[in-house]
């Protein structure tokens, strides 16, 4: 009961909803008040769902429709809670898998979150290098500015700094992209299809099943290969596929944390290209190339300077 005396769950985080409601159903409660208790300790989303209930919408369409709000492992829920409630499987341990798994895939995202955080900040960074270089020949005295928009080799220097400086933006979020983790909770199928499973149907039903959730959650249909290799392989070794298919989910959420962190130490690497490519020669055109044209016009050059008077 010690998740029971915790806090109201942050925003964003179902892990920390759906593990006080697996406590309160194997205490006894049924699934509907269950969701009012918590929803009287202050959880946003159990007054949501709550509220919906009250609506005349059923449990499983008031949970799914959590996931209409930005959060898609709402959706994954719902199709855990009919899952359950479809094969006769037992709801409190459902919830239990349903909120390790979130809880490994929100660990994920922070994970990834904090690898990305020091080379994004020295990314934004030098995105103002190119300023900088025109505030410091302001501060010098010089006039970086009117060679910028009044000469025709300023104003060159000018469209090819700002379109390295976009370039590099546009560069630099793709790389960012490309490092952000997968959409979804990683090996969410082979835990909903031990879900179905443990209800003691045949892995014809259990697929049945799934696919009639495909509805609230994309994972529920979306037969992978590990899914059909960890069937084979409970076949041939004639071993219930249950245990095999939270391993090999549990495996994935591992396998992606790893990634995870792998594509967030390749990126402060990786975003040295743009700064090198883009940023630097962004910041000669628009800081540097303009101090000297100033100087340039501003100081005689002595080899074409009049000669001196007799």
């Amino acid at each position: 009961m010690g998740g029971l005396t915790q806090g109201p769950a942050e925003a964003g985080d179902p892990a920390g909803t759906v593990l006080p409601l697996a406590v309160l159903l194997q205490g006894g409660a049924s699934p509907a008040a269950a969701w009012r208790h918590l929803a009287g300790t202050g959880d946003a989303v159990a007054v949501r769902v709550a509220e919906r209930q009250d609506g005349g919408a059923t449990l499983v369409e008031a949970i799914a429709r959590e996931s209409d709000a930005g959060e898609a492992a709402w959706g994954d829920v719902a199709a855990a809670w009919a899952v359950a409630e479809t094969v006769g499987a037992p709801l409190a341990d459902t919830l239990r898998s349903v909120a390790a798994s979130l809880r490994d895939a929100g660990e994920l995202r922070d994970d990834v979150a904090v690898a990305l955080a020091e080379p994004l900040a020295s990314a934004r960074l030098m995105m103002w290098l190119p300023l900088l270089g025109v505030v410091v020949g302001v501060g010098l005295g010089m006039d970086p500015l009117g060679v910028l928009f009044t000469t025709p080799v300023g104003i060159a220097c000018l469209v090819g700094g700002l379109g390295l400086t976009l370039a590099a933006r546009a560069w630099t979020r793709r790389l960012v992209r490309a490092a952000q983790p997968a959409p979804g909770t990683p090996g969410m199928h082979e835990e909903l299809l031990a879900v179905a499973l443990s209800g003691g149907v045949s892995i014809r039903r259990a697929r049945e099943v799934l696919a009639a959730c495909a509805e609230w959650s994309g994972a529920a249909s979306r037969t992978t290969g590990e899914s059909q290799r960890v069937l084979d392989l409970s076949r041939a070794a004639g071993v219930p596929a249950v245990e095999l298919l939270r391993a090999s989910a549990a495996h994935a959420r591992h396998r992606a944390r790893t990634d995870g962190r792998t594509r967030g130490a390749k990126l402060g690497t990786r975003l040295l290209l743009p700064m090198a490519v883009c940023t630097l020669p962004a910041f000669l055109l628009l800081g540097v190339a303009p101090l000297l044209l100033s100087v340039l016009t501003s100081t005689p050059i002595p080899a074409f300077a009049a000669p001196a008077g007799p």
